[in-house]
Order: C-alpha cells, then structure tokens, then sequence
C-alpha cells in the first residue's frame, strides 16, 4: 500500500503547462497595460519631456501590474505586498531605463522620428525588458510563496504509556465491603 504521504516528483512536463499558461497570463495583463502605457506616454509627452511622462507611466503601470500578476498572473489570490511591490519596482526601472535608451537612441538616429516610429521602438524594448520582467517575476519575486506545500502531518505510531502502578491502601482509609478497587487493564 502507498504511504499518502508520498508524493509524486514534479515532471518537466507537468510543469511546461503552468509555465505557458503563465506566461500567457503574463503577455495578455502585462501586454494590456504596456499598450495603455504606451498611448500614456506619447500623450504626456505632448506636455512634457519624454523621460519624465515615461517615469510617470512607468510608476502607475508598475502598480498596476504588481497587482494584477500577484492576483493571477502568479496565481496568489491575493494583492502583492511590500516586498514584491519593491522588488517588481527593480525589475520595472531596469525596463524603463532599456526603454528610455531605446528611445534616446532612435532621436540620437533620427532627430524627429513620427510617433508610429517612437511607439514601435517604444513597444519593441519594452516587449524585451518585459520578457525579462517575466523571469525575474516567476523565479524570483512570486517564487518565494509558489508552490509551497504544508508539512505533511507526522506520523501516528504508538505511544508509549507508563504502566499503572500498584495502587497502596492506606491503613487509614475502608472500603466499603472491606475489598480495594481493582485498576482496569
């Protein structure tokens, strides 16, 4: 008979699954909010330098993408706390500085490049500072929490119990029809 506590080892190919489906995850909430940062950033840059509306989107959208991996992206059911918030925060600056070199390379190229040309430069650095942010995420920021099991219970064996001790009648003390009580074995 199988002990219940016996538990199957991982196989690389129960384990491909979860990471596809999280990565999809990944792409389809990380993706959803990098467009909308995108249309964020070319509108603020409308009104203000380029570097500072990317920082600005950058924050808001790191926030926003904390929470929305932590609740199921990564499967945790619930809001990420301060530690995956710092260290998403890490991970998300080194995106906006491979974003923002990106961009100051393609003005340094071409000095005014249309907003097709800004947002497609734009999407494709952060399309691979977010693959990045992907791996970070899984293996080391939500990976803390992931996949813990409980201690299985310990085993019942038998205890060991004293033996009852001989019970001494006092001289002092009858019993009612002069016999002592007998201890149950």
């Amino acid at each position: 008979m199988k002990s219940p506590l016996v538990q199957k080892p991982e196989t690389a190919t129960s384990a491909a699954p979860d990471l596809l489906a999280t990565f999809i995850r990944f792409v389809i909430f990380g993706g959803g909010v990098g467009a909308l940062s995108s249309l964020s950033v070319a509108l603020l840059a409308m009104t203000m330098p380029w570097a500072v509306s990317n920082a600005i989107t950058t924050v808001a959208s790191t926030l926003l993408c904390t929470e929305l991996h932590a609740r199921f992206t990564f499967a945790k059911g619930r809001s990420a706390g301060w530690r995956e918030h710092w260290q998403s925060a890490g991970s998300a600056t080194a995106a906006y500085l491979a974003t923002s070199i990106a961009v100051h390379i393609l003005h340094m190229v071409q000095p005014s490049p249309g907003m097709l040309t800004e947002q497609i430069v734009y999407l494709s650095a952060s399309g691979l500072a977010g693959a990045g942010r992907f791996l970070i995420l899984r293996l080391y920021v939500f990976a803390g929490r992931r996949g813990r099991t409980t201690r299985p219970p310990k085993q019942q064996g038998t205890v060991a119990v004293p033996a009852p001790t001989a019970v001494r009648q006092s001289p002092c003390t009858s019993w009612p029809n002069g016999s002592r009580p007998q201890l149950a074995a």
